[in-house]
């Protein structure tokens, strides 16, 4: 049996970068013939595209979980490594993504609409692409990073020209499969629709699709009877057609009764994509009410008693005084039965011209270029503040120190130096002192805390791969650790090193002479 899935969760995970290579040329009579050490490929990106092949997110329901390619190693000889595929993934037209904390991310319509919802990690430098003046081989290359992961909640929203809505068991199914040549479920029991049916009508030259809406109950704008899970499939009908059934036998429901409450889930619904459609609420699109099911004798009586007053709350007061000059204003309600096919010509004529009526408003506005306008990222700038999680430390924040971290090899004390350089270039050791470090201070950059020294003018250069600053730096700090503890020491009387050999008590220091 075929499911219809409109709503899932989703965990997007885009590929990883490629590491960079450290490599020297080596041939023979060349023993060192340069550094050639290629840089990783990037990582593939998660995209989504529209698609006509696709009508549900079914795939996403047994699959939730997404990773797109990892980009390759750069290796010698200057070999750049393959670059991630982008994992290209088909979502059907009305689809509209969240973020796990709700906020609105994109409306996917149209066929071959795109969004990158993932990111792929940069790929790594390798030392080929490092040499500078200072440094003529480097020993080191840089990390690829991680992809972008996040996860994302997937809705479907059924794209139709006239949402109808009304009551479980309306006839809503009944006319949608009169009105077109769809075939959804009609069964004698509440809630037999449980997913949207969308058939096709043609009037005249003005074909237009239609959406069957799973019936509502009051409390649906708070999510009871499954309400959200239906109301959001009308966001983007243009028109909408309330199914009242004036044949129901269950107490205390009639017309007009069912028409109030419908009216007042309406109101209390907010659309999503209000800002994006220019639809505005429900209650300001185009509204007309059938009652349906007038095939029956006592529903036929019903539906005349009816028809007045809901013509007046459609058109919002009283019909205006007979003129001679005033145009004849379009019904607002019809009486029809989906079994004998009575009054559904003239509805569908009357919903012909209101989709008429709105796609001409919607080609009046004069078509705008689209223009992506990214926020402005400034990666130069960046901030110290006083680590909040560790008393005297430093926090480091900004988007170039910390992908620096994250692309640097901490057991390659040459690569520590080149992050040090940046960092000092880029003006975090200048912070730092203005702030107030002292050396040996811890500094948190991402997930790196380190103790910061004061980097030294120049680099001396070692042997490929180390560099002498950080040698120093560490038996400094060690040696002044050694100190520590030593000035912690009471020497008492006659006390004296482990290493040493006590002197005799009647040796005299020696001046040089006989």
């Amino acid at each position: 049996m075929a499911r219809f899935i409109d709503r899932v969760v989703v965990h997007v995970s885009a590929g990883a970068g490629g590491h960079g290579c450290s490599s020297v040329h080596r041939e023979k009579f060349k023993p060192l013939g340069g550094p050639d050490g290629g840089n990783g490929g990037h990582g593939g990106s998660v995209v989504f595209e529209v698609s006509s092949q696709a009508h549900t997110l079914l795939d996403f329901h047994f699959h939730p979980h997404i990773k797109a390619s990892d980009g390759r190693m750069g290796m010698g000889s200057n070999r750049n490594g393959a670059r991630g595929e982008d994992l290209v993934l088909p979502v059907p037209s009305g689809t509209v993504v969240f973020d796990d904390k709700g906020e609105f991310v994109a409306d996917l319509t149209g066929e071959g609409t795109r969004f990158v919802v993932a990111e792929g990690g940069r790929g790594g430098l390798g030392n080929a692409a490092l040499v500078s003046k200072a440094r003529k081989a480097p020993g080191f290359a840089l990390l690829g990073e991680d992809g972008e992961t996040r996860d994302l909640t997937l809705e479907l929203r059924s794209v139709a020209d006239v949402g109808l809505i009304g009551y479980p068991n309306a006839g809503k199914s009944s006319l949608i499969s009169a009105l077109s040549a769809a075939k959804p479920k009609i069964a004698d029991y509440p809630f037999t629709t449980i997913v949207p049916n969308l058939g096709v009508v043609s009037s005249g030259d003005t074909t237009f699709t239609v959406a069957d809406v799973p019936g509502l109950i009051p409390g649906a704008a708070e999510g009871k009877g499954l309400g959200l899970d239906f109301l959001r499939h009308v966001d983007r009908c243009a028109v909408l057609v309330h199914v009242l059934d004036c044949a129901t036998l269950e107490p205390g429901r009639d017309p007009a009764s069912d028409f109030d409450a419908v009216e007042k889930e309406l109101a209390a619904y907010q659309p999503a994509l209000d800002a994006d459609l220019g639809l505005g609420d429900l209650l300001r699109r185009p509204r007309i009410a059938v009652l349906n099911k007038i095939d029956v004798p006592d529903a036929a009586d019903l539906a005349e008693m009816v028809a007045e007053d809901l013509a007046e709350q459609l058109r919002g007061g009283p019909a205006p005084a007979d003129e001679p000059w005033a145009e004849p204003e379009s019904p607002k309600v019809f009486k029809v039965s989906a079994v004998s096919g009575e009054g559904l010509r003239a509805l569908t004529f009357a919903l012909a011209a209101l989709v008429e009526e709105h796609r001409a408003k919607m080609a009046a506005v004069e078509p705008k270029r689209q223009i992506v306008r990214p926020k402005a990222i400034d990666e130069s700038k960046f901030a110290v503040q006083a680590d909040p999680e560790n008393q005297g430390g430093f926090l480091v924040t900004g988007a170039r120190p910390e992908r620096w971290v994250r692309q640097t090899q901490f057991d390659n004390e040459e690569a520590v130096g080149y992050l040090a350089d940046r960092l000092a270039k880029l003006g975090v050791e200048d912070k730092l002192a203005k702030l107030g470090a002292k050396p040996g201070a811890d500094v948190r950059i991402g997930h790196v805390v380190f103790g910061w020294e004061p980097r030294q003018a120049s680099l001396r250069h070692g042997s490929r791969g180390t560099d002498t600053r950080v040698w120093e730096a560490q038996h400094s700090l060690e040696a002044e650790e050694d100190s520590d503890e030593w000035e912690d020491v009471e020497w008492e009387d006659g006390e004296v090193w482990e290493d040493e050999e006590p002197a005799a008590a009647s040796e005299e220091p020696s001046d040089g002479a006989e």
